[in-house]
């Protein structure tokens, strides 16, 4: 680091994403990308007519996208704001919500940018164990004193919270903020926004980049009564008013009236993890009950680094994190069914 960096920043731990490979040939299981390309209608309507409006300006408040969601969720355009990816709503929340008097509380294992931000924004981080099954337990949030932030279903586990969960820590803490980080929500659980008519508190996060496969567009939006979307508001025009580019707003246009290509992709995606989580059980796997589009999980007799290490030889590339309690551990994405057929006879070449 250089001389002139902030003393408050010197010992900052950076979020680590996973590796983006040059090297096409490489099966890339490491990242929760999608293995589909977007819908049809979104390359058709990035074309060159739109891609020559890009010495302008984008609208700052996507009014468009945002009514198209609104239409899409059933609630009003003042319910929702969008962003530069989820990271950045995340961000404008931990903002706008936290300082070093009022803190936010996740768990132990999950998401690594709770604690980037925490430590980032100078807010307490109150990190509350998973049960050893990798569960939460929603005794553990109530009157928590902070506000709240759950991945569901969490990463890297996989592991998703009933909706009765999620609704009783959000009525057990009316006085701070329950974001809800739901990128993975479409690939087997439900979602939160149907309770936010009834709660002040609750804030939930979408992204487009799972199971729309737009993760190279970055593309989110967050969704929680109107007070609460001002706030947020009041963080992005304090920041970057141009957050979401014109072709971005324009492909998420798109994908939202493409929904029937997306339910046959999650449906895929959810057969292959399913297929997949069998077979590893064949070969000796011990995992969690997925919820996600991707599986975590560890072989007991070989070390999850080790087993890592392996399969990048073998031009597969999947996440290790070499933490507490996780470390035997791979989270391994769901990619194509030929692509997953690989990577289970490499395993078994391994083993």
């Amino acid at each position: 680091m250089s001389k002139y960096l902030s003393k408050r920043f010197a010992g900052l731990e950076t979020y680590t994403p996973g590796e983006q490979p040059a090297d096409e040939r490489l099966i890339k299981l490491n990242t929760n990308e999608s293995p589909y390309p977007p819908a049809p209608g979104v390359a058709k309507i990035l074309n060159a007519a739109e891609i020559n409006k890009l010495n302008l300006y984008p609208d700052p408040d996507g009014s468009r996208l945002i009514s198209k969601l609104a239409g899409f969720y059933g609630v009003r355009p003042e319910n929702i704001i969008i962003g530069n990816g989820s990271d950045e709503l995340l961000a404008f929340a931990f903002l706008a919500f936290c300082d070093s008097g009022r803190g936010m509380m996740f768990p132990d294992v999950t998401y690594g940018f709770y604690r980037v931000y925490s430590q980032l924004f100078g807010i307490p981080a109150i990190e509350t164990p998973l049960k050893d099954d990798f569960t939460i337990d929603p005794a553990s949030y109530m009157n928590a004193g902070s506000n709240i932030v759950i991945a569901n279903p969490n990463a890297p586990t996989g592991v998703a919270l009933p909706l009765s969960g999620i609704e009783a820590i959000v009525r057990g803490n009316r006085e701070h903020i329950v974001l809800v980080d739901e990128a993975y929500v479409d690939f087997g659980t439900q979602s939160a926004i149907r309770l936010i008519s009834e709660l002040d508190n609750l804030l939930v996060i979408h992204t487009f980049s799972k199971s729309r496969s737009m993760a190279g567009a970055r593309l989110a939006y967050a969704i929680g009564q109107p007070p609460l979307i001002e706030d947020l508001n009041k963080m992005k025009y304090s920041f970057n008013p141009y957050n979401v580019n014109r072709l971005t707003q324009l492909a998420g246009e798109a994908a939202l009236d493409e929904e029937a290509y997306y339910r046959d992709r999650r449906r895929e995606i959810v057969e292959t993890r399913e297929y997949t989580k069998s077979r590893l059980a064949g070969l000796g796997f011990e995992m969690t009950d997925s919820a996600a589009n991707f599986v975590f999980a560890r072989r007991p007799d070989i070390e999850g680094g080790e087993l890592y290490a392996a399969l990048k030889r073998r031009g597969i590339l999947v996440r290790h994190f070499d933490k507490p309690r996780v470390s035997d551990y791979l989270r391994i994405t769901i990619g194509t069914r030929a692509q997953m057929e690989t990577l289970l006879r490499i395993l078994d070449e391994i083993l």
